[in-house]
């Protein structure tokens, strides 16, 4: 299984955001932190706002900041939110399905139980548990003009979260 870009970034957006709690943040800076370009964090942002995930205020002040405190925030949620219209099979895309195995194939209803335990489990995940005490996460996130790098800052976090 593999999430798509947008499920991925909208969780890195929220951790950005929950990171920040409080503070505005602008799409510019949270695409940086996140490595990704400021058109698709657009994107992304622009549903976790409308669906109740994130505040928005625009013009030169405007921003971004969450919406509900981040134990509020489940992950399942987010994932559902974004993958919902992703197919994880083609037979489940009836009008691109090739497969002639479908009238007879049973690898659906096991794919269907583990994909329900997947979400399931993601449900029991908060933003919270993914940001609280993660001091590795606030150092790739840390609000400086002079931070290095995106592959410089990982490399750093990655060295305090081993200690």
């Amino acid at each position: 299984m593999r999430l798509t870009t947008r499920t991925n970034l909208a969780i890195r957006a929220l951790m950005y955001c929950a990171v920040h709690e409080g503070k505005t943040s602008r799409s510019a800076e949270i695409a940086k932190a996140c490595n990704s370009s400021a058109n698709h964090l657009a994107q992304v942002v622009n549903t976790l706002h409308a669906q109740g995930f994130l505040h928005a205020t625009r013009g030169r002040m405007g921003g971004v900041s969450l919406a509900r405190a981040p134990r509020e925030i489940n992950i399942g949620e987010v994932f559902r939110l974004f993958e919902a219209d992703v197919p994880f099979t083609e037979c489940k895309q009836p009008e691109t399905n090739t497969c002639p195995l479908v009238p007879a194939c049973r690898l659906q209803g096991a794919i269907g139980r583990a994909l329900e335990a997947f979400y399931h489990e993601m449900d029991r995940v908060t933003l919270e548990d993914l940001v609280k005490g993660n001091m590795a996460l606030e150092a790739l996130f840390r609000d400086d003009d002079s931070v290095a790098p995106f592959e410089a800052r990982v490399a750093a976090a990655a060295g305090s979260a081993a200690r």
